[in-house]
């Protein structure tokens, strides 16, 4: 979850779902559904993966509000998961991760900060789920 579903939160959802069992339910979702952002698409295309026709949603667009772990990527997304799972069973961990958008610059300068995300969210994904054995 983060701030727009706009960026880190879509990115966060298809690299966890290109390295989790099939049978995790994974969805991302906003604070606010914002607007599709083309450096998104083009960084993940780097990788293989494409959102798609998929639009960002917000977390009252997602149908099951039932979770094990809700991770959150902004301040913002992390207050309303508290807030939401104040009275439910479900772990939250905060994964603060810098927002790209406030790049400014060249096309690639813009791109690398992009890139830097993503392989942050890669790097936390594993040490997370795929390292879990060894923690």
């Amino acid at each position: 979850m983060c701030g727009m579903n706009a960026v880190r939160s879509p990115m966060a959802e298809l690299l966890a779902r290109r390295v989790l069992p099939t049978d995790v339910f994974i969805a991302s979702a906003g604070v606010h559904a914002g607007e599709r952002d083309p450096f998104v698409d083009a960084v993940l295309e780097e990788e293989g993966l494409s959102l798609g026709d998929r639009e960002p949603r917000a977390v009252d667009d997602i149908e099951d509000a039932y979770f094990d772990l809700i991770i959150t990527l902004s301040p913002q997304a992390h207050h309303l998961a508290m807030e939401f799972t104040r009275t439910m069973a479900v772990e939250v961990e905060y994964w603060p991760t810098f927002d790209p958008t406030s790049i400014t610059g060249t096309r690639e300068q813009r791109l690398a900060a992009y890139r830097d995300v993503r392989e942050h969210l890669k790097e936390r994904i594993a040490a997370r789920f795929l390292n879990a054995d060894r923690r």
